[in-house]
């Protein structure tokens, strides 16, 4: 008896899930092939999907293995299923397409439009995630990790991460931090999200920003009842000796101002820091790409100078992965208990994840990493400007030697034949259009590129490269005509 009922449990552990209502009653075999013929039509099972063997949903939908059996050699004989030995039985490739509005991301027609090169600023090199390193990391993390690790959590994060970045953040960027004030968010966007609701949580109203920035920053801010006002811009990067006593904070990105890649002044830092003091205000610091400047050491975080009253900002998608989807606040006493409540009693970030990060930072991968990428992207770089000098001189390059892009000045109307000659080569390019400005600043964009050069991989760079620079030439040769 224990051994048939062993044998049994081991059975419902077998196979693979999957969902069908076939009708009951004596037609049983024709609905069961009726209901797998739907599911294959419909797109929900895709080509090549391996399905359940016969025993296994026979098992599942408590029904005879014979049934099953019948109804899959019915929709092979169809050409709906294949089935071969070794292989099992799936669903078959060269179907008639899926009905628009149901066919899956990988049918879609879009991937046969993307560009072969795109140059678009905001992204890392991803083909040089360290996959061995951070899966040596991950099983040394999960093989420590104690049980509770995998349950609901401390809304702060894991406290192997806070303390490995603590510890981290001090001794590369200069940040005073403390594991009990760090809160770990699901990217940037996220952690702007919640500060945003601690802010109004406080009372605030207001927040001053870059007149130069993202839009999906703007919109977080306003999604949770905060007004912004844009402060001025110049070759000193943003002026934040404009700040009125009126806003509660104010979001800068100190070490390379995005988009337009200057750091901030030292004058216009002290000034910052000197209002937050008199005023009781906060400074947001997003420190999206501090560890890669390329002509000096980089500028350390403004937090370090006032950590009662940055909120320092920093994330993973720059220096690893944006798919990670971890990013970190090192926040003023008052501040973080505010924010930590806003949050919720769970942790929103997933454990693993955060365990092998710990363990990638506590192992020195990371400093390993960020010092090879600092490598990559230097280099990326200086081909870029030094090909723009020979092949493309009418564009002038701006911004300081940092982070993972560029801003390319173009002689004024060639913006859009510069984006539109591109994109017909295959390449990618992005403007300095009104998304990257406020849309309460003053002034007016000028015609730029936001040009990217993370994005692809070592063996397509040049490739890229020489795309860009005959378009260049193209559209400033026309222009001068």
């Amino acid at each position: 008896m224990g051994k048939t009922w062993a044998t049994q449990a081991a059975r419902t552990t077998l196979g693979i899930d999957l969902h069908l209502e076939p009708a009951a009653g004596p037609g049983l075999r024709r609905g069961l092939t009726d209901a797998l013929r739907e599911a294959v039509r419909s797109g929900r099972l895709l080509p090549g999907t391996r399905l359940p063997s016969s025993r296994s949903l026979a098992t599942d939908l408590a029904i005879a293995r014979n049934t099953v059996a019948d109804a899959y050699a019915d929709l092979v004989a169809e050409g709906w299923l294949t089935a071969r030995q070794g292989s099992g039985t799936r669903v078959a490739t060269g179907l008639p397409a899926v009905p628009a509005g149901r066919r899956a991301p990988a049918a879609d027609g879009a991937a046969a439009h993307r560009p072969a090169y795109d140059l678009r600023a905001g992204f890392p090199d991803v083909s040089a995630f360290p996959r061995a390193e951070w899966l040596r990391a991950a099983r040394r993390a999960l093989t420590a990790a104690p049980n509770e690790a995998f349950g609901y959590g401390d809304p702060r994060g894991r406290p192997e991460l806070r303390t490995a970045l603590a510890g981290y953040l001090a001794r590369a960027r200069g940040v005073r931090a403390d594991p009990e004030r760090i809160v770990i968010c699901a990217g940037f966007t996220h952690g702007l999200s919640l500060l945003g609701r601690a802010l109004r949580a406080r009372g605030a109203d207001t927040v001053a920003v870059e007149s130069y920035g993202l839009d999906e920053h703007w919109r977080s801010l306003t999604a949770v009842g905060l007004r912004q006002v844009p402060l001025p811009f110049d070759e000193l990067g943003t002026d934040t000796r404009e700040l009125a006593q009126g806003p509660a904070a104010v979001l800068l990105t100190p070490a390379h101002q995005f988009p337009m890649g200057v750091p901030l002044h030292h004058d216009r830092r002290a000034a910052v820091v000197d209002w937050a003091r008199r005023t009781g205000g906060l400074v947001l610091e997003d420190d999206y790409d501090g560890e890669f400047r390329y002509d000096r050491r980089p500028v350390g975080a403004l937090q370090g100078l006032a950590p009662d009253e940055v909120v320092y900002l920093g994330t993973a998608s720059k220096a690893l992965a944006p798919g990670l989807r971890l990013a970190w606040m090192v926040l003023p006493t008052a501040v973080a208990r505010t924010v930590t409540a806003v949050k919720g009693d769970v942790d929103t970030c997933g454990a693993p994840d955060q365990l092998t990060l710990a363990e990638f930072i506590a192992s020195g991968a990371y400093d390993r990493h960020v010092r090879a990428s600092r490598s990559r992207y230097r280099r990326r770089r200086d081909a870029l400007v030094a090909a723009l000098a020979d092949r493309a001189p009418a564009v002038r390059v701006t911004g300081i030697a940092a982070g993972l892009h560029i801003v390319l000045r173009l002689p004024p109307g060639t913006q859009h034949r510069v984006i539109r000659g591109a994109a017909e080569r295959g390449l990618a390019l992005e403007g300095l259009t009104p998304r990257h400005r406020h849309p309460d600043a003053a002034t007016e964009p000028p015609d730029a590129l936001v040009l990217g050069y993370g994005t692809p991989a070592d063996h397509a760079w040049s490739g890229a490269l020489d795309i860009l620079c005959a378009v260049l030439s193209d559209a400033t040769a026309a222009n001068a005509r």
